[in-house]
């Protein structure tokens, strides 16, 4: 076990709630900025620096010992901050890129890969961390750790993960000059079938995404 390791596992938690409620409310404010659309040119990259850091603090939560909340029921929030706006303004901006394919667990066989959107990603884990901050910021800090935590195991963890591979790939196919293929067969949801956007998707080359990410090539 490594010294970090050792040192989130046993760190103080108020300590520990402090920095990763820092980490979370960067990655919120830092994708609300590029979601403005003031610069997209750099809207992937951003994304993949932002979801990469992210996945740091995920990590961490992840060596933590569990965290048990302090009540059996979780304490009401109120109505959740709409995240559409956001969710729609990242639709349009990666538009060429925002639908790809993903196996949902490597551990489980599947028969065919699943379509995530990108956008749909970032607005989920924005959801899911702001759900945990209402709670930091009302002093339930206990709360919001055991909800980040259980909620990196279950959903924003591996939506990040799946995301990040995305962004990833996306920056490589432009640096490496590697047109992007289609997604033929590809299992997508009654949305994504009707927009047909991984059709779309498909058809874009990595030499049209080098212009619109301001990435150079080779």
């Amino acid at each position: 076990m490594s010294d970090a390791t050792l040192h989130a596992v046993g760190q103080d938690p108020a300590d520990f709630a402090v920095q990763i409620a820092d980490s979370v409310e960067s990655f919120i404010v830092a994708v609300t900025e590029v979601a403005k659309g003031e610069d997209p040119d750099r809207a992937v990259p951003f994304l993949l620096l932002e979801v990469s850091q992210l996945l740091l603090a995920g990590g961490r939560l992840g060596a933590h010992e569990d965290v048990l909340p302090d009540e059996r029921y979780e304490p009401d929030l109120g109505p959740e901050q709409d995240v559409d706006e956001l969710r729609e303004r990242f639709a349009l901006m990666l538009d060429p890129v925002d639908v790809y394919s993903e196996v949902f667990d490597p551990y489980e066989p599947r028969k065919a890969p699943v379509a995530h959107r990108i956008s749909d990603d970032v607005a989920d884990i924005v959801s899911d961390l702001r759900h945990g901050l209402a709670h930091y910021r009302a002093g339930r800090v206990t709360e919001a750790l055991w909800w980040w935590q259980f909620s990196y195991f279950t959903n924003w963890g591996p939506t990040a993960s799946a995301a990040l591979r995305a962004l990833q790939s996306v920056v490589a196919h432009v640096r490496l000059d590697q047109p992007l293929q289609e997604l033929d067969g590809l299992d997508t949801d009654e949305d994504l079938a009707e927009d047909d956007l991984a059709e779309q998707a498909g058809r874009v080359m990595a030499e049209e995404l080098g212009g619109s990410l301001g990435l150079p090539g080779r």
